[in-house]
């Protein structure tokens, strides 16, 4: 998509502006029941686009991502623009700078329609934890989109968007690319830089791309991607071209299959990923078994150590330095709250504190926090988060084992298609579980994708359902080369 409208633009077939102007009116249109975003750029992209037009207009040469509109989840900085992470703590902050990615999308030329909505601070899995409401899942209205990032996952699906960041922790970019029927790829850990990232949890976080297609997703990428001298954890990318990498052909990959992940699927999701291996088959890829005897912990060791990183990275937020602050305007509400003195002020700095969390941090980001506080204090350190990071040491081996046989595993990427909006808030435990196939990838920090393969009926509607490829660390190109040959064989059908 993001190649046809290029071509548009320099054939002059299109403008940039207008195919802007194009995005916002389907978002006037379709976001009152969709809830994608939650704040529109519209004066910064029409001058990002009239940018790109006039380059056009004098003859000179635009890159593929220039002039094409996208979205940024809203836990990515963009500067002088509000940026909340789905929290009123953050409901006035207008951030100061941008993240690195979408400093290096401005750099690109393209053109950044809105921030999208998500679960509070990237916690959650079906984007109902946002602060602000929850999006709605574009193919059924009462469904979830997933999450954290539901709203860029929804905004590419309906059409609001032609590409978005999103960012993966435990999933967050591959469940709701599940749930939505679009591409969704996380990177290697370091591949993109986290700087200007609200930190969620460090060791697990990445941000990713949504969009339509594979070879789109790796279009955004080549602009994302590469070492930054703000962010210690990232790695070069020699200015790679991933969507050069996009053959069409697998006859040389050998490709993982774990027996125990199709088990427990129920039928309908079981026959789908059959398909999914037999495709590859015919295509020419060897299917390999492999065995993963540790990888059945990811989830476990998995919400021990992110809430860990969570009760850390969220002291910062603290109402002092930015954001909201529980004795700054609404005075007579706040007032309700215990610790507030006669006039409505906080007697102490540590009841400033403990009013401004309480009041304006969610019920999710309170959960991790006490979890994670409990899991690091003294007495139960070692019995959790230091055996959880055994674990996590232990199911990265499993794939250091596996990688010397096969490119990379295949497997689902969520046991069902979308659920309903309300079907899981009440059960923490149970909406945890919609993680269970992608958290391995957040574990052990490699790279992988949820792309599309067909639609499943589910109470009388057909909802989109992907499959999922884990490639080894920093070969997105084998692993973009593998989904887009799956891609381009499902259109030639």
């Amino acid at each position: 998509m993001i190649r046809e409208l290029h071509e548009k633009l320099i054939n002059k077939e299109t403008t940039s502006v207008k195919l802007t102007e194009e995005y916002f009116a389907t978002i006037e249109k379709k976001d009152k029941d969709i809830f994608a975003y939650l704040t529109l750029t519209k004066d910064l992209a029409m001058e990002q686009a009239a940018r790109v037009d006039e380059k056009i207009k004098n003859g000179e040469e635009i890159n593929l991502l220039e002039g094409i509109p996208g979205a940024v989840k809203d836990v990515l900085c963009t500067k002088g623009v509000r940026t909340t992470a789905g929290s009123k703590i953050l409901d006035n902050y207008i951030a100061p700078y941008d993240a690195t990615a979408v400093a290096k999308l401005k750099e690109a030329g393209a053109v950044i329609l809105g921030k999208t909505n998500c679960d509070e601070f990237a916690m959650g899995s079906s984007t109902e934890n946002s602060a602000y409401g929850p999006t709605k899942n574009p193919h059924d209205l009462s469904r979830v989109p997933g999450g954290s990032s539901g709203g860029s996952a929804a905004a590419v699906a309906a059409g609001e968007a032609v590409w978005a960041l999103g960012t993966d922790t435990g999933g967050s970019i591959r469940q709701p690319a599940h749930f939505c029927g679009v591409v969704g790829l996380k990177t290697t850990y370091g591949r993109v830089s986290r700087s200007g990232l609200m930190a969620m949890a460090s060791s697990f976080d990445s941000v990713g791309t949504f969009a339509k297609t594979v070879e789109d997703a790796a279009i955004v990428l080549s602009a994302i991607s590469g070492r930054d001298k703000y962010d210690a954890t990232s790695g070069d990318s020699f200015d790679k071209r991933f969507e050069d990498y996009l053959t069409g052909d697998v006859k040389d990959m050998k490709i993982g299959v774990v027996q125990e992940y199709f088990a427990n699927l129920e039928l309908g999701m079981k026959k789908k990923m059959e398909e999914v291996v037999e495709r590859y088959k015919k295509m020419g890829a060897e299917i390999i078994d492999i065995e993963l005897p540790y990888a059945k912990y990811a989830l476990p060791a998995y919400y021990v150590i992110q809430p860990c990183e969570v009760s850390s990275n969220l002291a910062r937020f603290d109402g002092i330095k930015y954001g909201m602050r529980a004795d700054d305007e609404n005075r007579s509400e706040l007032g309700k709250l215990g610790s507030l003195g006669l006039e409505g002020l906080p007697r102490t700095l540590l009841e400033a504190y403990l009013d401004t969390r309480e009041y304006f941090l969610g019920s999710e980001p309170k959960r991790r926090i006490m979890l994670g506080t409990y899991a690091l204090s003294s007495g139960y350190y070692d019995a959790y988060y230091l055996r959880a990071q055994k674990v996590r040491a232990l199911i990265k081996k499993d794939f250091e084992k596996a990688f010397k046989n096969v490119d990379m595993v295949l497997m689902p990427t969520a046991p069902t298609p979308a659920f309903k909006l309300g079907e899981k808030t009440d059960d923490p435990l149970e909406m945890y579980l919609s993680d269970i196939f992608t958290i391995t990838a957040n574990i052990i920090g490699a790279p992988a994708i949820s792309v599309p393969c067909g639609t499943l009926e589910t109470d009388g509607k057909d909802l989109p359902v992907g499959f999922q490829l884990l490639g080894k660390w920093f070969d997105e190109e084998n692993m973009l080369r593998a989904a887009d040959a799956y891609e381009k064989s499902n259109l030639k059908i």
